[in-house]
């Protein structure tokens, strides 16, 4: 039988500081164990984990409103005529373009005189209880306030027979058949108008909208659901030559204008 032999301890050092010392190493390489689990954690982590995306905006911008002259500056009281009060949808989800059919080489300080007698004709002859244009825009690019009601709310015109709820009518002043020049600066007006109003439903004026009829003397019976543009010509829904072959050749150049000015 072997006999153990007892070490002594180094002379000078207490024998606990000697069992402190000969646990350092194992305490260390613990330590690194536990630094090199956290580190391969963190390059996992920073290796899975996916890059910061940018947020898709997906709604447009809001639109600012486009100065537009009120119609206290073309109807005077001699002029105006009693009226029952505004009509209103819930919202406009289309624009039907128009032109006037007045004569094109008008000085632009006289549209004011010239819408005057636009509104008399419809409230006289016609016996219509207000202008039936909601906006009215002059070769200048100057935008008017029409039909009565507030510019910023969905007024129900009276501008497009059948489809007169939840549009907006927009008249170019003057005649627009084939071979008429139109001037940009009202097609660029018309643009940022259409931006502006349909803006306000988040209507794409580039889309289609599903309108259903109210009058059978439009080009559809009454109660026929129809698809148009959103941005339309008054001649896709009632027979007429109206807003002229020159301007609605300009359509598709709003409706993409109008859609760039609502960031789209």
């Amino acid at each position: 039988m072997r006999s153990r032999v007892r070490r002594s301890a180094p002379a000078g050092i207490p024998r606990p500081v000697l069992v402190l010392l000969g646990c350092v190493p194992g305490l260390l390489a613990v330590l690194a164990l536990v630094i090199c689990a956290t580190g391969v954690d963190r390059t996992t982590a920073r290796r899975t984990a996916p890059p910061p995306v940018e947020a898709r905006i997906t709604v447009p911008r809001p639109v600012a409103v486009p100065p537009i002259v009120p119609r206290s500056k073309w109807l005077d009281a001699t002029t105006a005529r009693e009226q029952p009060p505004p009509r209103y949808d819930d919202r406009v989800v289309a624009v039907f373009i128009h032109h006037t059919d007045s004569p094109n080489g008008y000085d632009c300080a006289d549209v004011p005189r010239i819408i005057r007698d636009v509104y008399t004709g419809q409230t006289g002859a016609k016996d219509w209880d207000d202008i039936g244009y909601n906006f009215l825009v002059d070769r200048c690019g100057t935008i008017y306030e029409g039909r009565a009601g507030g510019v910023g709310r969905p007024v129900t015109g009276a501008h497009t027979q059948g489809f007169n709820h939840r549009t907006t009518g927009i008249a170019a002043i003057g005649t627009f058949t084939a071979g008429s020049p139109v001037p940009k600066a009202m097609t660029d007006a018309i643009a940022r108008l259409v931006a502006w109003k349909l803006g306000l439903a988040g209507v794409d004026p580039r889309g289609t909208v599903r309108l259903v009829s109210s009058n059978s003397l439009s080009r559809f019976a009454a109660g026929t659901a129809v698809v148009l543009s959103t941005v339309s010509g008054h001649d896709a829904a009632f027979m007429t030559r109206c807003p002229g072959a020159a301007l609605s050749a300009r359509l598709p150049e709003i409706r993409e204008l109008a859609a760039r000015y609502q960031g789209r």
